[in-house]
C-alpha cells in the first residue's frame, strides 16, 4: 500500500536579501503590490519589509512593459494584491535572480503524513508530494514522518533499509518516493 505524504507551506517564506536601512538579511512580504503607470508603460513591484527596522524594499516584477502586453488576469491579480500571486512570484526563479534574493523556508512548512496507520507494516512505500518548491532534506522528512532521529534514518539508509530512486542526502524540493524495510 502506498502512503501519501505532503510537504505543505504554512506561511510565506522569509526573503533573504540585505536591507538597505540596516544590516539585516531578512525581509517579509507586506502582502501588497505597487503598480505604477507612466503613460502606456507599466512598472510593478512586490513590497517587502525588513524584519528588523521595517524599511520597505521593492522587488521588481514588471519593468517598463506596455499595458497591452500584460495579461488582463495578471493585472487584476496585481491590483487585488492576490496572496496566491505573491506565493507564485516569490518562487519564480526569474524574479529571484532579477532581485538577487533567496527564500528561507525555516518554520514555514509542515509535513502531512495522513495519520499513523503506516507505522506497523514491515515494508512501507511512501510517495512524498511538494505543494511548493520547498528545499528540505529527505532524511528530515523520513525522521519526522516515522518519529525517528536523523541519525537513525542515516543508519537505515546505510544498511539499505530505506531505498529511493533519488539521492536521499542533501536537499530536495521535488516529488519523490521511497521504501522503508523493517
Amino acid at each position: 500500500m502506498l502512503n501519501n505524504w505532503a510537504v505543505v507551506p504554512t506561511c510565506l517564506p522569509i526573503i533573504r536579501r540585505r536591507c538597505h536601512g540596516c544590516a539585516s538579511q531578512r525581509l517579509r512580504t507586506s502582502g501588497k503590490f505597487r503598480v505604477n503607470a507612466n503613460h502606456k508603460l507599466l512598472d510593478a513591484w512586490l513590497l517587502a519589509l525588513c524584519t528588523v527596522c521595517g524599511e520597505t524594499a521593492k522587488l521588481t516584477l514588471l519593468e517598463r512593459m506596455t499595458v497591452r502586453t500584460i495579461p488582463t488576469d495578471l493585472l487584476d491579480r496585481l491590483h487585488a494584491n492576490d496572496p496566491g500571486l505573491i506565493a507564485e512570484l516569490l518562487q519564480d526563479p526569474g524574479v529571484q535572480h532579477r532581485n538577487r534574493f533567496a527564500l528561507d523556508w525555516t518554520d514555514a512548512w509542515r509535513l502531512d503524513t495522513g495519520g499513523s496507520d503506516h507505522l506497523d507494516h514491515d515494508v512501507i512505500d511512501v510517495a512524498v508530494r511538494f505543494a511548493a518548491r520547498i528545499p528540505v532534506r529527505p532524511t528530515r522528512l523520513i525522521a519526522d514522518g516515522f518519529g525517528l532521529s536523523r541519525a537513525e534514518v542515516d543508519r537505515l539508509i546505510t544498511e539499505g533499509k530505506v531505498v529511493s530512486a533519488v539521492q536521499l542526502r542533501g536537499r530536495i524540493s521535488g516529488d519523490f518516493t521511497f521504501t522503508l524495510k523493517r
